[in-house]
Parts: structure tokens; sequence; C-alpha cells
């Protein structure tokens, strides 16, 4: 994964899934001319073959694709690699199409034409989402604040609660929370024991 500054867009890893070559040759050049790494595939198995090369950052990938499908590329790539973020791409968009992107887990969609600023606003999106394009360090800022704000929230809990629980400052932990502090050891056990967490499910959430 390639590291970025924080006041430019993140440069990702992206694999895209294609059977129309044109397509991919347009959409490589366009990701290129942007800095980022972009490598392609015109079938199911080759994209299989790139992933286990090297897992991607984020998947582009054609619903419609000759004898393979989407939905079944799709259904093959999460139960392999579960967490990887999949942006759908579609020459057929309707209703239908946003709700089954959504329930097939995929993260958004781009419909066919689709324009420069529409890719680079998804995969911004999607880097903010899934800390993409940042440091490891970084990332885990990101993921582990999101697991403790959702884990106080199943829990119902302000954070003058998990404060007064854990016994950390409100001020440290809203630091933690929004990523732009990473929490000592102690007080990462602090915070799991009082969420009745396990630290180490955060951990590997972050992939970590």
């Amino acid at each position: 994964m390639s590291e970025s500054h924080p006041d430019t867009p993140p440069v990702l890893d992206i694999l895209v899934i294609d059977d129309d070559s044109d397509f991919l040759e347009f959409v490589s050049v366009l990701l290129e001319d942007r800095g980022h790494t972009v490598r392609t595939a015109g079938a199911a198995p080759d994209c299989i073959t790139r992933c286990e090369d090297r897992l991607p950052d984020v998947v582009l990938l054609d619903m419609h694709m000759g004898h393979h499908s989407g939905e079944q590329v799709l259904e093959q790539l999460h139960e392999r690699w579960p967490k990887l973020c999949v942006i759908i791409v579609t020459g057929y968009p309707s209703m239908d199409t946003m709700r089954n992107t959504f329930k097939r887990d995929a993260f958004d969609y781009l419909a066919k034409p689709f324009s420069v600023e529409q890719l680079e606003n998804v995969l911004k999106q999607a880097a903010e989402t899934f800390a993409l394009g940042l440091r490891p360090q970084d990332r885990l800022r990101q993921q582990l604040g999101q697991r403790i704000r959702m884990d106080r929230a199943d829990r119902k809990w302000t954070l003058k609660e998990l404060s007064e629980h854990s016994g950390i400052s409100v001020s440290q932990l809203s630091s933690i929370e929004r990523g732009t502090h990473l929490p000592s050891l102690d007080s990462l056990l602090l915070i799991a024991e009082a969420l009745n967490a396990r630290p180490s499910r955060w951990l590997a959430d972050a992939g970590f």
C-alpha cells in the first residue's frame, strides 16, 4: 500500500475487472495519470490470481463479463477476502442495481459512462471509509477509533460515560475516536475492559 501526504488524494492499488479491453485501457490510463497503481483482469480466474499475488486496495468490478457474471466474481472475492473494497461498474444502472449493490456488500457502484469526477469521488469516499492509502500507523488509528466509537454506540454510552468506566479523560477518548491519537497499550486495555470488548478483535478487524 502506498503512502500519501494528508493534503493530497490517497494513492491506491486498484484492480479493474472487465472483459472490455478498450474500457480497461481507458480506465488504466485515467487512474495511472492520477498516480494510482493499476492492474487489470479480463476474466474471473485472472482476477483471483491478481488478488492472490497482491491484494489491491480497491476492485472495480464490471457486472457483465461473458461467461462469468459479476455476482459470481463478487461472491468469490468476498468469500476469500471479506473486507476487500469492491466498487461495482455497470452499464445498466437502475434503482434495482443500487439496492442489489448494497445487498451484495459492495461499497458503491458507478454507472457507465461515468465522469472523471464521479470516479475520483467514489475512490475518495472508499479511501476514507476503509482508511486506504495510509501508512499502517495512520490506518490503525482510524480503524481503532471507528471500532471504539461503534462499540460505545452499541452500549448507548456518551463519551463521558465511557470516561467514567475507563478512567480516561473525555478529551483523550474523543481524540482516539476521531483517529487523531493512537491509544497506548494501557489505555487500549482500559477502554476494551470498559466496553467488554477484546482488543485483539479490534486489531484483527483493522487488518493487524
